[in-house]
């Protein structure tokens, strides 16, 4: 039985060489993996005929070349390849991915394709192809590919997304030289609240005033709430195919709907809400919230991946009472039914017992400082519990776990480590949490941390 916002298993088609040629049957569950795996070594045009058939399609032969049209996708990362590429191939689109890694770019331009393994108690193949590649360098070509684009996609992390500005400018004042072009809808999958705003503006800057009637009127920044979770690939993964992404079967992406331009192009999974805010909240506020949790406690026992962490009968009602002190506040303040998210927050429980993703804690933990910022999942959803009236007694104890994330290989945590050997805690919540002496929270997490 698949959770709330699971794939579909695909009816996996086979050619049944004791009938007629091209007849298709429907493959067992326990053959899908041989199959994908196997479809490798099959001629191209053959493999987009049968993945056909996978995706639901007609058996017209001539089905497979009508495509639904182009997408375009900064970000060539495991969310780039693993989510949204997915995604746009279930729902017949040719995918651009844009990214700087030249190892990544040449092999997605060699081979057309790549794989995605979907883990949980067994392992599904997904050969995503009629796929390519451009570097970001090379900008004239990304402008010709967003000019053509039916739909474009970012997933390169918030503090890289101004970067990715100049191209998308460029894409823009290419498209809407021609009068008739249609609207460019823009799908911004980073965990950024207001990334719609911030991209826009960043690619304000880059186009001059003539154009800047087309950036308001027809190109629609569109914010998406990421819960698909894909753990860092090991090297020995990587060792075995570069390309290949392992991720959880999840895989439902809301958007806000209001914020396209003309029609929303037809994207298998995606889901658009007109309260678009409150989800993203839902998905900072509990997922993100919860899963750094599990992390930053974790870590403190010596567990290596999160599974280990979240069945540890000692940290996982912290983690729990965390997520019900942020669903009761996000219930009040959005007018949400409590009971959907107390099931969304149940079935995180238990896709994060998900062992054979092996998320790990020092991953999911990193970027200590980000994390520990004022707006980020710790602090902001702490601030929000006690407007709602909801007292964050699991959360401090989780902000507390957070200060002690000493991990030396993070980017960021030596920082915050040093500055509290420097100053102390109170020097963390006022230079990184944006705390000010006196509010309540900054009380609570010095009495969690035992500092008077």
């Amino acid at each position: 039985m698949l959770g709330p916002g699971r794939c579909p298993k695909y009816v996996s088609p086979c050619v049944i060489i004791t009938g007629h040629l091209g007849e298709v049957g429907e493959r067992p569950a326990h053959t899908r993996k041989s199959f994908a795996v196997c479809a490798f070594a099959l001629p191209s045009a053959y493999l987009l005929y049968l993945a056909d058939f996978s995706r639901g399609y007609s058996s017209d032969p001539q089905r497979i070349w009508q495509l639904n049209g182009q997408a375009v996708h900064f970000g060539a990362g495991n969310i780039g390849r693993g989510f949204i590429g997915q995604l746009y191939w279930e729902s017949g689109f040719r995918t651009t991915f844009i990214d700087v890694n030249e190892t990544v770019v040449r092999l997605l331009q060699e081979r057309g394709s790549y794989p995605i393994h979907l883990v949980s108690e067994t392992t599904e193949v997904i050969p995503v192809d009629n796929v390519t590649a451009i570097h970001g360098g090379d900008l004239e070509a990304v402008a010709d590919a967003l000019a053509e684009a039916t739909i474009a996609s970012t997933a390169v992390g918030s503090q890289i997304l101004p970067r990715i500005a100049p191209a998308i400018a460029k894409g823009i004042e290419k498209r809407f030289a021609k009068p008739d072009a249609t609207p460019l809808n823009i799908i911004i999958c980073e965990n950024l609240l207001k990334g719609d705003e911030v991209l826009r503006e960043a690619v304000r800057e880059h186009l001059a005033p003539e154009w800047h009637e087309a950036l308001d009127t027809k190109v629609g920044f569109v914010e998406a709430s990421i819960g698909r979770m894909v753990p860092r690939m090991t090297e020995a993964q990587l060792a075995e195919d570069p390309l290949l992404v392992c991720v959880e079967p999840y895989c439902e992406l809301p958007l806000a709907g209001e914020s396209f331009k003309g029609e929303m192009p037809p994207i298998k999974h995606a889901k658009p809400y007109t309260n678009f805010g409150a989800y993203v909240e839902r998905k900072l506020f509990v997922h993100n919230m919860s899963h750094a949790a599990a992390a930053y406690l974790g870590y403190l026992k010596g567990y290596t991946y999160i599974y280990e962490a979240i069945q540890d009968p000692e940290l996982r009602p912290v983690v729990e009472g965390a997520m019900d002190e942020s669903c009761t506040a996000l219930a009040r303040k959005h007018g949400l039914d409590k009971a959907e998210l107390d099931a969304f927050a149940k079935d995180l429980i238990h896709r994060y017992q998900n062992k054979a993703l092996a998320d790990q804690v020092a991953r999911v933990g990193g970027d200590l400082k980000r994390k520990l910022g004022a707006s980020d999942r710790l602090i902001a959803t702490a601030r929000m519990c006690l407007e709602q009236g909801v007292e964050p007694m699991s959360l401090v104890l989780v902000i507390g776990a957070a200060l002690q994330f000493d991990e030396m290989s993070d980017v960021t945590a030596p920082e915050v480590m040093a500055l509290i050997e420097a100053g102390g805690v109170p020097d963390v919540l006022r230079e990184i949490c944006g705390l000010e002496e006196g509010e309540p929270l900054w009380s609570h997490i010095l009495d969690a941390v035992g500092v008077a």
